[in-house]
């Protein structure tokens, strides 16, 4: 039997999940995913919000549970992660990000989050976990130059007037069907979820020989995919060059925004993971409602940031646009597969600017980048301090 003291601080520990999941869905995941397709007029503000949240809450029920576990276990090393610290950090966290909802400024919510999450830890008596700090910090720093830097080569790719538009952006979506042939669901089974390539070549036998490390079931079922898009996008472009990119860039925007839905709805109910075990709610279904949070927030709130980063950071076209989000979809999926809180602004940004530098820098704001950076890494530094502090004074107090 759950004391009262106990449930009312549950209850105060899942209202604050709510709000943060509510402030997730207003800003990373409901307004970045499609940020770009509004920017290039492929779709309106106020629908790009609605889609947005329904492929974000189907993300969180299939692929949420790597980044949900890896934020509720092992941020911080040992059982500290108490309903009264969990409660601390998600309030912390969700302050801050819906602050920058509100101020128009896309701020890090992964940066957030992991920030609050390490502070309560480690004011609670926690150790601090190296290796996954280094692997949190590798990808981190990595994204704006990987993602930039594809995007940029991606976008160059497609303004070649040496490669016919009717070869180019077909051949980038045989790379997305590619991808999506790889991607994990949890309900396929397995401990970290299956992919459909996998899938595929389980029930062909005799193709599932490993040859240099690699499946061929696998490299077969992928390859098959990619085929696929390829002959779906080429006869979409060659039907109607412009119809045919806004097309791809919508089918690229769902599938960022399914992605964000699997990463950010461990951001806010990682944290509650370590009270499963005071309460019968089994991790499906705290997916759920993280999800439904993620829906709600990027129905009423994600509108007002989809503007701002669609206009603000670069004027994109439908060809600078599809060069952000191939980019955006890969590193998400790495993200997902390893289990690491990534921020979807930070992705999603840095690919418009190396897109938008693709093309001589047009309509990218340097003055936006140099606050936004500052945002990130102010986010972190700040949560970390304000929840260490806040959890501090109240373990004082009580």
């Amino acid at each position: 039997m759950v004391a009262a003291a106990t449930l009312a601080t549950l209850l105060v520990a899942a209202l604050a999940s709510l709000f943060m999941a509510w402030s997730i869905g207003a800003g990373s995941s409901g307004s970045t995913p499609f940020a770009p397709a509004v920017g290039a007029n492929a779709i309106s503000v106020m629908r790009a919000g609605f889609v947005v949240g329904v492929l974000g809450l189907s993300g969180a029920i299939l692929q949420g549970a790597n980044v949900t576990q890896a934020v509720g276990t092992e941020l911080v090393v040992g059982s500290v992660l108490t309903a009264t610290a969990s409660t601390v950090a998600l309030i912390v966290a969700a302050a801050l990000v819906a602050i920058g909802v509100f101020a128009g400024y896309p701020i890090a919510t992964a940066f957030t989050v992991t920030g609050a999450v390490v502070g309560v830890g480690l004011a609670n008596g926690g150790g601090p976990a190296i290796a996954k700090y280094q692997q949190i910090v590798s990808l981190w720093v990595l994204t704006p130059f990987v993602g930039g830097g594809i995007a940029y080569a991606t976008a160059r790719f497609l303004r070649n007037e040496s490669v016919p538009e009717r070869v180019a952006v077909p051949a980038l979506g045989g790379v997305v069907g590619l991808l999506v042939a790889n991607i994990r669901f949890a309900a396929l089974g397995g401990e970290s979820g299956r992919s459909l390539a996998a899938v595929g070549a389980a029930a062909t036998p005799s193709l599932s020989l490993p040859v240099a490390g690699v499946d061929v079931g696998v490299a077969v079922v992928s390859a098959l995919f990619a085929l696929v898009a390829v002959a779906v996008v080429r006869r979409e472009i060659v039907v109607d060059p412009a119809r045919g990119q806004r097309r791809f860039l919508l089918v690229l925007g769902g599938l960022v925004a399914f992605s964000a839905g699997g990463s950010q709805v461990g951001l806010a109910i990682g944290p509650l993971v370590p009270l499963l075990g005071e309460v019968a709610v089994p991790l499906p279904t705290l997916l759920g409602g993280g999800g439904l949070g993620l829906l709600v927030g990027s129905w009423t709130g994600a509108p007002r940031m989809i503007k701002a980063i669609s206009q603000d950071y670069s004027s994109l076209g439908p060809r600078r646009s599809i060069a952000a989000m191939i980019p955006a979809f890969a590193i998400a999926q790495v993200a997902v597969a390893l289990g690491i809180p990534v921020s979807f602004n930070e992705i999603i940004v840095s690919a418009i600017i190396g897109s938008g530098y693709a093309a001589d820098g047009a309509g990218v704001s340097r003055e936006k980048m140099l606050k936004t950076v500052l945002a990130w890494v102010g986010s972190l530094a700040l949560a970390f301090g304000l929840a260490y502090g806040a959890f501090s004074a109240l373990d004082l107090v009580l």
